[in-house]
């Protein structure tokens, strides 16, 4: 079990931020573990036929076993970062991390540095230009045609927890986040670590950082100098890949219309007015209207996250479902 106390400061310095290179990662370390992740079957599907020897650089660094190198996860600047900033701090890592993380991986998973790791861990200056143009080559086939869906959940996650943690404070952050979760008396507890371990932070702080191909596991840094930092599933990920909606309450539909009842089912989760398009087959001008007329009633909310607009419905509308 891992053990991680708070002091009073890092109780006001839990942070919260996306990470497009953290997807990156873990989103070819789902392709090597594919086993247990059916919700990513759709995806899985798409991609998996495309993956070349140009990809090598990456694919090599992610064998498939417990440990993704800490540099390929960087702990992000800011809550929405894009894939060029985090690039940039890639192509910034001492060489003498990478190699110490290519040492790790090597212990955590015997015989895996070959091919591109073990060149980048000999010569990281050239390696980590090879590494990040797999990277920009990966991220056009596998995450570009699906990103926009992707940020928009893990922004509508950004807004959950940012909410929760003024509502209810840290336990409020940490009740719905993992089943390995635990928190107690200002510390918190990770069920599944296999070793025991225990951290203090001292003014560090925590970083939370929602994922959507980390499901349906963690990911966590706490052993590590510097701030920690714990890498979980994204709410509604069962939603990511749904061409279809559940249908709307009857009874609440024919009060307030099946439009507007079907978008009240579907935002137990904040989300964008494309996703609702998408996720309900009304056309995104309908779904626009029937947001105005829900907004003006009280029964959503709005909030701009990054770049994307964020609908979420409040307790009045809990209420009225039945929640």
């Amino acid at each position: 079990m891992l053990t991680v106390a708070f002091s009073a400061y890092d109780l006001t310095s839990i942070r919260f931020a996306y990470s497009p290179l953290r997807e990156v990662s873990t989103g070819v370390h789902a392709l090597r573990t594919p086993a247990g992740r059916v919700l990513h079957l759709p995806w899985f599907k798409q991609v998996r036929s495309h993956l070349g020897g140009d990809l090598a650089p990456l694919l090599d660094l992610v064998p498939g076993g417990p440990y993704i190198p800490d540099f390929l996860c960087p702990v992000p600047t800011s809550p929405t970062p894009d894939l060029a900033g985090e690039l940039a701090v890639l192509r910034a890592t001492p060489h003498e991390i990478i190699q110490t993380d290519l040492g790790r991986m090597a212990d955590e998973t015997p015989g895996s540095l070959t091919g591109c790791a073990l060149e980048l861990y000999r010569d990281p200056a050239s390696g980590l230009d090879r590494l990040v143009r797999a990277i920009e080559a990966y991220w056009r086939l596998a995450m570009a045609p699906h990103w926009a869906r992707m940020r928009n959940l893990l922004e509508g996650d950004l807004l959950y927890r940012a909410r929760q943690f003024a509502e209810r404070g840290p336990a409020g952050v940490f009740a719905d986040m993992h089943p390995a979760i635990r928190w107690e008396d200002r510390t918190l507890y990770l069920e599944e670590r296999p070793e025991e371990l225990s951290r203090t932070l001292n003014g560090e702080g925590l970083l939370l950082a929602p994922s959507v191909f980390v499901w349906p596991e963690l990911l966590y840094r706490t052993d590590s100098p510097g701030q920690a930092a714990i890498t979980y599933p994204v709410r509604a990920i069962a939603t990511l890949w749904e061409r279809g909606t559940a249908p709307a309450p009857d009874a609440l539909a024919a009060v307030i219309g099946r439009s507007r009842a079907l978008l009240l089912g579907e935002l137990d989760a904040p989300a964008s007015t494309t996703d609702l398009s998408r996720r309900t087959g009304l056309a995104p001008a309908s779904v626009s209207e029937q947001l105005t007329l829900l907004l003006a009633a009280g029964l959503v909310t709005k909030h701009r996250v990054g770049r994307v607009m964020l609908y979420v419905r409040t307790p009045r509308a809990q209420a009225l479902l039945g929640d």
